[in-house]
């Protein structure tokens, strides 16, 4: 009991979060997940997620959360901004991008904005990023700016304008990957004038 507890333990320091799928791939029984939650060895932090004590008391919560439960998602919008720091916006919901036509995830721990990409618009200028063990997918910075001119009916467009003066000022892309994406985006129009105006 105890050697698998350590086991199971240690799962959990490598991974940062686990669920109870990832107990049969190192061949342990789920049981163990609630005899280790009542010995205060691990902590549930939503369905199916388990972590070691306090080890998620970070700004990126509810990002692992999220990407946890919906691995094909893609952290967008306001969500990615914070996350890439060209915000002072703090979202109080996980702005998420899915693919069409698929069921919307139910997560009932936080709060999540789903925004639905198709074809490119969802596979491009995806970055992964390891946090406390859980990969998380977050657009490019480039690509977050230009979905937040994309988007500007949604935040609001001094959102957008914002994200765009943070992303030069900190150097987080290039013109030529911001220009990339305005592209790819079909809102060079929208932000030309905006960078024009901020070099």
């Amino acid at each position: 009991m105890t050697n698998r507890l350590e086991q199971l333990t240690k799962l959990a320091r490598v991974k940062g979060v686990i669920r109870s799928r990832d107990l049969i791939d190192v061949g342990l029984a789920r049981q163990y997940l609630s005899i280790a939650c009542n010995r205060g060895l691990l902590e549930r932090v939503g369905y199916g997620l388990y972590c070691l004590p306090n080890a998620m008391q970070n700004e990126h919560r509810s990002l692992i959360e999220v990407c946890k439960r919906v691995p094909s998602g893609v952290i967008c919008l306001l969500s990615a901004l914070r996350y890439h720091g060209m915000t002072t916006q703090l979202p109080f919901e996980v702005w998420l991008a899915i693919p069409p036509r698929t069921r919307t995830p139910i997560i009932d721990t936080v709060q999540v904005r789903f925004i639905r990409f198709s074809g490119m618009a969802l596979t491009e200028g995806i970055e992964k990023h390891e946090i406390e063990g859980a990969q998380l997918r977050v657009y490019h910075p480039a690509k977050t700016v230009a979905d937040c001119f994309k988007f500007r009916n949604k935040i609001g467009t001094d959102i957008a304008i914002e994200a765009l003066r943070d992303c030069l000022r900190q150097k987080k892309a290039t013109i030529n990957e911001l220009v990339h994406f305005s592209r790819f985006c079909r809102v060079e129009r929208v932000m030309a004038p905006y960078m024009e105006a901020m070099l």
